[in-house]
């Protein structure tokens, strides 16, 4: 399909929208109604009624055909004078030589002084229609483009995230392992294949727009688990999980930032109890909760996981997605709502 072609069908359909079909309507009405007054010829408004329609279906597809990227001077006078020399035939042809094929006799609109402006409405309001069509689909095609951007911005960040495992935890993990390679090897060994999976799990997620919450959970549990291989007594676990959950579709590590927060601001920072995790499906969505012992401090100057993940849940779900951080008497609570549906927009 050619470029003009592909232009009649959304010029027409954007020429039925009210905020220009009412206005020109009204117009339309007012030009007929002036046709039929001032004329002596009784079938003078039909001649009107064909104007208007010839105007409407040709001026501003011609001017977008003509000039799709707006009327500017390095398209010189060629076409410029091919827009005249249309609207000139237009107006020819359905004011005057068709009436007069039918025997209809001078009127308002078609008379000799009457043409030129009849011209000059056909041109202007063919400029100021299409002109105004194409920016709304430029703008639309910016917004697309702009929407589009954002996703790879997302999708950048989803990548940034092997960069936001805590390096502390990496490092300590890893130094802890050194020293069992000398005093217990199995242990040892436990904790390199732990490891192993969190870091395969994270390689996995920033290539894939979305996985199950099956998958999420377990990487939320591999990071529990190495914390627990380093010290057994920092904390405990308990996991509540809906069954019927497990296979709604999230974004990849989004609960990361969240598992990482429990154990940092909790346990971490003296704060011994138990890391809860919990999911609930109801009503088409997924209620996620994660809780830690110790309170709710508020956003952290310099904070970059909450914010990420806000702006990760906004991009992916279109703002149908909530992300709650509140107190619950001396534990901190953490708490995704998502659509079961799963992403509207993947990275």
């Amino acid at each position: 399909m050619s470029e003009e072609a592909a232009l009649v069908r959304p010029t027409l359909r954007a020429l039925l929208a009210p905020r220009r079909s009412v206005p020109v309507a009204l117009m339309s009405i007012t030009l007929i109604f002036a046709q039929r007054a001032y004329s002596r010829e009784p079938r003078a408004a039909f001649v009107g009624v064909a104007l208007c329609l010839a105007f409407v279906l040709v001026a501003p597809l011609a001017f977008r055909v003509l000039f799709p990227e707006g009327l500017e001077l390095r398209h010189g006078a060629v076409r410029l004078l091919i827009y005249l020399g249309l609207s000139v035939f237009v107006v020819h042809v359905i004011g005057i030589d068709l009436p007069a094929l039918f025997g209809v006799g001078p009127t308002f609109l078609t008379a000799r002084s009457s043409v030129p402006i009849d011209v000059a409405l056909f041109m202007v309001g063919g400029w100021g229609l299409g002109r105004d069509i194409g920016l709304e689909a430029s703008l639309a095609l910016e917004r697309s483009r702009a929407a589009a951007l954002r996703r790879e911005a997302e999708h950048a960040q989803l990548l940034a995230l092997r960069a936001q495992l805590d390096p502390h935890f990496l490092f300590n993990t890893l130094n802890a392992i050194a020293e069992w390679c000398r005093t217990d090897g199995e242990t040892a060994e436990r904790a390199v294949l732990e490891l192993a999976a969190l870091l395969r799990a994270v390689l996995t997620g920033v290539k894939q727009p979305a996985w199950t919450l099956r998958e999420e959970l377990a990487v939320v549990r591999t990071v529990f688990e190495l914390h627990l291989r380093r010290d057994p007594e920092l904390f405990t676990t308990r996991f509540a999980l809906d069954a019927a959950a497990d296979e709604v579709l999230v974004p990849p590590l989004m609960l990361l930032p969240l598992a990482e927060n429990a154990v940092k601001h909790g346990p971490a920072r003296g704060h011994r109890g138990e890391l809860s995790v919990a999911t609930e499906l109801s009503d088409g969505r997924v209620r996620i909760t994660l809780g830690n012992p110790g309170p709710n401090g508020g956003p952290r100057a310099g904070s970059h996981g909450l914010p990420t993940l806000e702006r990760r849940l906004l991009l992916a779900y279109d703002g149908a997605a909530k992300l709650e951080l509140c107190a619950d008497g001396p534990r901190t609570l953490a708490t995704v709502e998502l659509p079961t549906a799963g992403p509207v927009v993947t990275a």
